[in-house]
């Protein structure tokens, strides 16, 4: 920990504004305060649900602006074109979310739920929904989230601590979107986005590590874990439906978090002592 290190409030402040700003409107008119056909709503909310997705960017590129001057951007947007991550980077998570999610999604038939069929019109179309989730479809999240925000929450607040606050943080600044007449979040328990978020937030940090700390890991295992529920939905799109398969991923995730981070730290530990050792 490195209480020199400061909080990145205005970060925060920047990124909430910017997304809260364009989803405010979609609020207003899913909730009929303000007049909108279906039609147009629908139009509406794709448009500002995406672009509302790079409040982190905009977050990022202000506040280092400010911190390390204009020229400093370009050297922070190139950082995010190194996909030199290394094969563990690139394989382990496809383990991680292909595993939780194939359990959470097939588990309930065993106990005689029925299938939740797949998003997608079809398999093969699942790299060109892969690269989209990795560019617009959650994936453009982590140029401040984890390309920005988490190294400064690390260094200030450690491992722990650090990603549990991302986490809180990042569930909240999905908040409008429970408000918003269409989206997946309305048949989505907040709490349990609250330890989805957490989860991820644990892996996530642990997979940028092993990249060897490349921004671009970041847009990868987000676009990555977003695209397996294209194929392997874990949500139901009912009203008053049980959400088992969401409960069940949304506690793997958690877990898997929980015990990367137990084991992350315990090597951190053991590398400590064998140094202290050897000197």
């Amino acid at each position: 920990m490195n209480n020199n290190v400061r909080f990145p409030l205005r970060f925060f402040l920047i990124t909430f504004l910017w997304s809260w700003i364009l989803w405010t409107p979609l609020v207003l008119a899913s909730l009929k305060i303000i007049p909108a056909s279906d039609k147009l709503l629908s139009i509406l909310t794709f448009i500002a649900i995406m672009l509302g997705a790079f409040g982190p960017l905009a977050g990022a590129l202000i506040v280092l602006r400010r911190e390390k001057g204009k020229s400093y951007l370009k050297k922070y947007l190139q950082s995010f074109l190194d996909f030199k991550l290394g094969w563990k980077t690139y394989v382990i998570p496809i383990l991680i979310f292909g595993g939780s999610t194939f359990i959470a999604w097939f588990f309930p038939e065993l106990l005689g739920e029925k299938r939740s069929a797949m998003l997608l019109p079809s398999i093969w179309v699942y790299i060109p929904c892969l690269i989209f989730m990795i560019f617009l479809g959650g994936g453009q999240e982590e140029f401040g989230w984890r390309g920005y925000a988490l190294p400064v929450l690390e260094n200030k607040f450690g491992i722990w601590l650090a990603n549990i606050m991302l986490g809180i943080t990042w569930a909240f600044w999905h908040a409008p979107l429970w408000f918003i007449r269409g989206t997946s979040q309305n048949h989505m328990n907040f709490g349990g986005f609250i330890l989805l978020m957490t989860g991820y937030s644990f892996i996530f940090s642990w997979i940028r590590r092993i990249s060897g700390n490349r921004p671009f890991s970041g847009l990868y295992v987000h676009g990555l874990a977003n695209s397996f529920i294209a194929i392997m939905p874990t949500l139901t799109m009912q009203k008053d439906m049980p959400q088992t398969r969401f409960w069940i991923w949304v506690t793997l995730t958690l877990f898997i978090g929980i015990l990367i981070t137990v084991l992350r730290e315990k090597k951190s530990i053991n590398l400590s002592r064998s140094a202290f050792i050897i000197s």
